[in-house]
């Protein structure tokens, strides 16, 4: 009779690279001067790799800061996951946020976890030949996904219109701009501009990033219900649910919001305050895929869309893995640590059909690593 246990851990590569940005990159929270400009993201890689010699590769990652301390704290735990069987996910999760547990269950101590979590999905749907999508249970081949890349506050407004216009023609479906600025009419003026250039039928986002209070996000809402938005972002503190909650009451723009949560419970809180029409949760922050289909869970009982944030080479699986169809939010900037591409035609973003995440990792993406460490099980 054939085993169906899956064959032991007994090697894991832990990775810190640091991807370098074109360009400084700002939004509201640099203009209120509460961060730096954005020059790097630093990706914390893991690589999980079985006796009978098959891998599974996850990803989380910091922007400003905590890249340090991701790795630090994925190269303490990382042996918790030596010889054991790698489809015991969930126990796994478990065992990795205890072996932690002192510093916490959410924030840096999970998105550590994320990246052991993922790795270990990518090894499960790898081991079944199925794309991590079809893995979960997809509900569609493609998902509608916008741009936020090229909309960013340091962006002069008559590039933003050519930016805007490229990534149409690309076949990116949506716009996502940057507000919150101090200069409030500069917020609408941009907005007027890109509705004007790219016509009433284009899908268009707002992103305020946090930096709005109450009275001025009130406003601001009140005034963005004219340029038919697909919804307005984080316009308020992300903790501040009752908030968000009154904004998606009163106004007809639906409102987005929850890609700073770090965790499943936090969600649930948002969830429970019916404080977002889109949810916005980011698998690497809340710990990985496992509590990202917990908040999945909770986000289809309320009856909530749910468009992932960034690193689009995971979410792209998780989005069509949910009943309802949301969006995928188009970044290329991690696409030079990875040898493989996301697929993009008439404003959706392709399911990879290979297995797992479909991902390896570049020649460049080594290049770029300044800290690693291996274990393995001990003979």
């Amino acid at each position: 009779m054939t085993s169906t246990v899956a064959p032991r851990i007994v090697h894991i590569d832990v990775s810190s690279t640091y991807l370098p940005l074109a360009q400084p990159i700002s939004d509201a929270k640099v203009l209120t001067g509460r961060q730096k400009p954005m020059t790097e993201v630093v990706m914390l890689f893991v690589e999980v790799t079985t006796e009978d010699g098959q891998q599974g590769l996850g990803m989380s990652y910091s922007k400003r800061a905590g890249g340090p301390g991701q790795f630090a704290h994925a190269r303490e735990i990382a042996p918790t996951l030596l010889g054991e069987d790698a489809s015991d996910i969930g126990r796994l999760w478990d065992k990795l946020c205890w072996a932690g547990a002192s510093v916490g269950r959410s924030g840096m101590s999970t998105q550590a976890i994320g990246a052991f979590d993922v790795a270990l999905w990518d090894l499960k749907a790898r081991r079944a030949s199925l794309p991590l999508a079809k893995l979960l249970g997809a509900y569609r081949d493609s998902v509608p996904c916008y741009n936020t890349s090229g909309g960013f506050l340091h962006t002069p407004t008559e590039q933003l219109l050519i930016n805007a216009s490229a990534s149409l023609a690309r076949g990116i479906g949506g716009i996502k701009l940057k507000v919150g600025q101090p200069d409030r009419a500069l917020d609408v003026r941009r907005l007027e501009a890109v509705r004007k250039h790219l016509g009433d039928a284009a899908s268009i986002m707002v992103d305020a990033n946090q930096q709005w209070d109450r009275p001025t996000a009130q406003r601001m809402c009140r005034i963005f219900e004219q340029f038919n938005l697909v919804w307005i972002e984080e316009p308020l503190d992300a903790y501040d649910h009752e908030g968000h909650a009154a904004l998606a009451l009163q106004f007809d723009t639906p409102i987005a919001t929850g890609e700073m949560l770090t965790s499943a419970a936090e969600h649930g809180e948002l969830i429970r305050h019916r404080a977002a029409d889109y949810l916005m949760p980011d698998a690497p922050r809340v710990g990985g895929i496992t509590p990202y289909l917990k908040v999945a869970a909770q986000a289809d009982q309320a009856g909530l869309l749910v468009a992932p944030h960034f690193a689009m080479e995971l979410h792209i699986h998780l989005a069509a893995a949910y009943p309802r169809e949301g969006w995928v939010e188009h970044f290329d900037w991690l696409e030079p640590l990875f040898n493989e591409r996301i697929e993009i035609a008439g404003g959706r973003m392709l399911v990879p059909n290979r297995p797992g995440l479909g991902l390896s990792l570049s020649e460049q993406a080594r290049k770029w690593t300044r800290e690693h460490v291996s274990f393995d099980v001990k003979v």
